[in-house]
């Protein structure tokens, strides 16, 4: 999905004031709880590969910047001329985003200005995340992004925040978010949603949805989720209009949009279930 620049990770992620893609990206197992982390990354088509060897090839689970650029160099990874990863649609974005802003406004991260997850304003697609379980109850989580258009230079999203958009624990579940970051961050979204599956029982659609409807109460803000916990029940919550989405479980593939949206396609035939 990082080579793809429908989505704002890699390839055609938004960028910031000065029009540069600066990319943030965690990866998290939650057999070990061991996990990767890595910040600012440019000219890296898949920043969520160089934060797995951040996880596999280093003692630190967190790097950020000049460091991870040297790590990156370090592991083999392809640094791309500058500019590669900039699309047309990503500078349009940006262009209309300093448009809409009062000359009295300051390029800076104002909540107020950002788009829903999945809108096409400022050309912000929202975030790419990916959860899984496997036979033995084993879960991991992933999140890659590009953050929001006309960001500062070195601002740091939710996503690699463990605990905040990524987690994962074989106790608990896993979980990956997109929406407002600095909310995101500031309200803890992943623990709380993995703390109510944990310690109170929730399933993870219950979770998730009690976590992100008191968000966007407290904050008017909106984020979205996807989870999975422990039983291998799924959550996929969204307080935003839309939020792109696709689980496959067995032969079966569900994917979405819109709230309410489950369209099943099995053997190649869609159908609608509502």
């Amino acid at each position: 999905m990082e080579e793809n620049d429908q989505f704002n990770a890699g390839y055609g992620g938004v960028l910031t004031w000065e029009g540069n893609v600066e990319m943030d990206a965690a990866i998290m197992e939650g057999a070990t709880l061991d996990a990767g982390c890595v910040s600012l990354i440019r000219d890296i088509l898949h920043p969520i590969a160089l934060a797995r060897s951040v996880m596999e090839k280093t003692r630190h689970k967190y790097l950020a910047g000049d460091g991870a650029m040297a790590f990156a160099i370090e592991d083999g990874f392809e640094i791309l001329p500058e500019g590669s990863l900039v699309t047309e649609r990503a500078k349009k974005a940006l262009e209309d985003y300093k448009n809409s802003l009062n000359k009295t406004n300051s390029a800076c991260d104002d909540e107020e200005e950002q788009p829903e997850i999945g809108d096409k304003v400022f050309g912000s697609p929202g975030t790419v995340g990916a959860v899984a379980i496997d036979a033995y109850g084993n879960v991991a989580a992933a999140t890659s992004t590009g953050g929001i258009t006309g960001k500062m230079p070195g601002r740091i999203g939710d996503s690699p925040i463990l605990g905040g958009g990524t987690y994962a624990d074989n106790a608990a579940g896993c979980i990956s978010a997109t929406g407002n970051g600095e909310t995101i961050m500031r309200y803890n979204v992943a623990s709380r949603i993995l703390s109510l599956i944990e310690h109170f029982g929730l399933t993870a659609q219950e979770a998730t949805a009690a976590v992100l409807e008191q968000m966007t109460v407290r904050f008017n803000q909106t984020a979205g989720v996807i989870s999975i916990d422990p039983n291998g029940n799924l959550g996929i919550y969204f307080t935003s209009r839309r939020m792109s989405w696709a689980y496959q479980r067995g032969d079966e593939l569900h994917y979405g949009i819109d709230k309410g949206e489950d369209i099943v396609e099995i053997i190649g035939e869609p159908r609608v279930k509502f």
